[in-house]
């Protein structure tokens, strides 16, 4: 697994759930459902304090952890699995995880 941050184009249903992304120049569309949950940044460490009242984008992160086929793909390929998080200000999505999904080759 590799993990970095780097901004990425996400589009997303009325809902606000992933459905496809443009990385590297490359458009991929979203085949499982995305999975969402919250990690707590640290924000102790970035600011002196956190304003009362503060939230989402301030306290917690939103990340998705989503699969992706490549959208001109002409052939059955495994799916990619990624985690992107999207800044609640912003709006701005940013990718943060690949998970390697490769098996071992038999001989």
């Amino acid at each position: 697994m590799g993990m970095f941050s780097e901004s990425i184009d996400v589009a997303c249903s009325a809902s606000g759930q992933p459905e496809s992304l443009t990385w590297a120049g490359k458009d991929y569309l979203v085949c499982a459902e995305p999975v969402r949950w919250y990690e707590r940044r640290q924000w102790w460490a970035e600011d002196a304090r956190a304003p009362l009242g503060s939230g989402p984008g301030v306290v917690d992160h939103e990340i998705w952890r989503i699969q992706v086929l490549p959208a001109a793909a002409h052939h059955a390929s495994e799916p990619l699995t990624l985690d992107l998080t999207r800044h609640v200000g912003s709006g701005r999505w940013r990718l943060l995880r690949i998970h390697d999904a490769l098996r071992p080759r038999t001989a």
